[in-house]
């Protein structure tokens, strides 16, 4: 049984004003399934005749396949700001994995996927489903690979990473892992399609993001520290060249 749960917008800039034009909905995929994937996310809007959305996301460091908007499509990881435009009317269905998740289902390296995309056909050789949370979640379940994948090792470590801001520096995270910095370099490149020090450093800016578009006031310096960075400027240059704009700049904008 796949269950609706608590919505979460890290990744989607201006989340109050894209709320206004777009409903998103997220799923719980079911055990089975959710040794590879994240959720399933659902986003309808219905835009009166000639408005038009500029919806822009800082993409999470993972794989998504998209339903139901078009052609399926397999989203590699995305180094770069998406932009999507919504115009009248539509739907899309999407199963974001976990971060090194879709390796399992990928007959080759991950980075052969960044910063791309390319038609589910081409990377399934099962039929694809119908673009509804159940219909997906049955269609994963007879995919899921039986055996232990090299790439579980990697989501757990990678999710560790999200959840756990002491950790700022790559031979850190060598170190969890047990293995040299170039090994992990090579296995994250191989899993998850981007190297470790670019996992940590977007994992952060989230949760830059998220606080300023709280609109609660934030302490820019003592932040850049918590999250890692050497100091404040570090911090804003890399929020800048992510987002957009500077943190600041964001923050203000997020409440109007």
């Amino acid at each position: 049984m796949v269950e609706q749960v608590d919505r979460d917008t890290r990744g989607i800039l201006y989340p109050a004003t894209g709320l206004r034009r777009f409903s998103l909905t997220r799923h719980e995929p079911s055990p089975a399934a959710a040794r590879f994937v994240d959720r399933y996310w659902e986003v309808v809007w219905d835009l009166p005749p000639g408005e038009r959305h500029e919806q822009h996301v800082l993409v999470h460091p993972v794989a998504n396949v998209v339903l139901g908007d078009g052609p399926a499509a397999v989203h590699g990881v995305r180094t770069r700001l998406f932009t999507r435009v919504l115009e009248g009317r539509g739907r899309a269905l999407g199963i974001m994995f976990r971060p090194a998740g879709f390796r399992a289902f990928l007959r080759a390296p991950m980075v052969s996927l960044t910063d791309r995309v390319v038609p589910a056909a081409d990377v399934f050789r099962a039929e694809l489903p119908e673009p509804t949370p159940e219909a997906v979640d049955a269609w994963l379940r007879d995919l899921v690979p039986g055996d232990t994948q090299p790439c579980e090792d990697t989501v757990r470590l990678a999710e560790r990473v999200a959840g756990d801001w002491s950790i700022r520096r790559v031979d850190e995270v060598a170190g969890l892992a047990g293995t040299t910095v170039r090994t992990l370099q090579r296995r994250f490149v191989d899993h998850v399609g981007i190297g470790p020090k670019w996992l940590i450093r977007r994992y952060r800016l989230y949760d830059a993001a998220e606080m300023a578009a709280r609109g609660t006031h934030v302490h820019w310096a003592r932040l850049a520290s918590d999250l890692g960075y050497s100091d404040q400027a570090h911090l804003v240059r890399d929020f800048t060249a992510s987002v957009g704009t500077s943190p600041a700049a964001y923050a203000r904008a997020s409440c109007e």
